[in-house]
């Protein structure tokens, strides 16, 4: 079987596993306060333009996420969130144990939050009919970039929340699992140091884009940054042997191998792409980036199916049904070519 359901069934990058193995037995302090550790945070720095952002290692993108809100917010304070983000639906109320509310709202097929949407919910707690103190107080917006269904948030979009924010004294927290991706991608006009400007906290993926595990937080808002590390260890995230994560974002953040991996997992997704539009294949969620979206027919999925694995993502109606189709840093040439060959005899 060949797998395009997840750009995280691959293990590592190469020159990750060569850089854990060169440096196995040297002996550093531990809880990220390592060398690896401290050269990563200056190259992430630098790679966002944030000379004085918090840098810090997290395991996995659950654990940044509940750390992260957990970290910002007061006790009757919740977080504005897309009905498709992913702390919303798949985290098994992760946010919600630790006593703040996701307040979800409807979004389109690319699962994006709008200035206006944020801007509506803040006015009806603050001026609407109700006392407020009688409600959750929306005090943070949570956006995943790309979305939890491929799209990216455009600079103008971001700035225009980001103004929202600044309105209602809200922080902004990207989730970036598939950042690199984002980042990557054909068309778009948000830079690592745009989020670093309008962010106050986000973070970059590892476990998606080529790490064994882990993901960068960068918390450019220095309030929020005091007291981060007591939350990591409070919340479980500490990992006592912290070099392993900052020997990963070491590796990934030189010489440009980030994107470069990242780059090429979306130039596979476009060919794979153009063969399903070729093929007639509709479109469910259109995405620039290594996750695609495509409506099958039943019989032609069943066929597939008996060769590949995707994600299934809805079923459209009798006889219809949404995939992803995912690529990875790690996707084989020869991997597409056989899936583009057999998309184009589905007849």
């Amino acid at each position: 079987m060949l797998y395009f359901n997840s750009d995280y069934t691959e293990g590592a990058h190469p020159k990750i596993l060569e850089q854990l193995q060169e440096t196995n037995f040297r002996q550093t302090v531990g809880y990220g306060e390592d060398e690896y550790c401290e050269k990563a945070r200056g190259l992430i720095r630098e790679a966002c333009g944030a000379p004085e952002a918090g840098v810090h290692f997290l395991v996995g993108g659950t654990q940044a996420n509940f750390t992260v809100i957990r970290a910002a917010l007061r006790p009757h304070q919740g977080v504005i969130s897309p009905v498709t983000g992913h702390i919303h639906v798949h985290e098994t109320g992760a946010v919600e144990a630790t006593g703040h509310k996701v307040l979800a709202l409807p979004c389109g097929a690319e699962g994006k939050l709008s200035a206006g949407q944020v801007a509506e919910v803040c006015a009806e707690h603050f001026a609407g009919s109700m006392p407020p103190e009688h409600m959750v107080q929306p005090k943070m917006v949570y956006l995943s970039h790309p979305t939890e269904n491929g799209a990216l948030y455009t600079k103008a979009e971001l700035m225009a929340i980001r103004q929202v924010c600044d309105e209602y004294g809200l922080y902004l927290f990207v989730d970036g699992a598939r950042m690199g991706y984002g980042l990557a991608a054909r068309g778009t006009d948000v830079a690592l140091t745009d989020l670093a400007q309008l962010c106050d906290v986000f973070y970059i993926g590892g476990t998606k884009c080529g790490a064994l595990f882990g993901e960068a937080v960068v918390i450019p808002n220095r309030e929020l940054n005091r007291d981060f590390r007591y939350a990591i260890k409070q919340n479980g995230g500490m990992l006592a042997k912290g070099r392993l994560l900052g020997l990963q974002f070491l590796t990934l953040f030189t010489d440009g191998l980030y994107t470069e991996i990242c780059k090429k997992a979306d130039e596979q997704a476009y060919r794979i792409a153009a063969a399903c539009e070729e093929a007639g294949i509709e479109t469910y969620a259109p995405s620039p980036t290594n996750q695609q979206f495509f409506i099958f027919p039943d019989s032609q999925l069943k066929k597939l199916e008996e060769k590949y694995v995707f994600s299934f993502w809805e079923k459209v109606d009798e006889g219809r049904t949404a995939v992803r189709i995912c690529t990875s840093w790690a996707t084989r040439e020869e991997a597409v070519e056989e899936l583009i060959a057999d998309l184009k005899n589905l007849g």
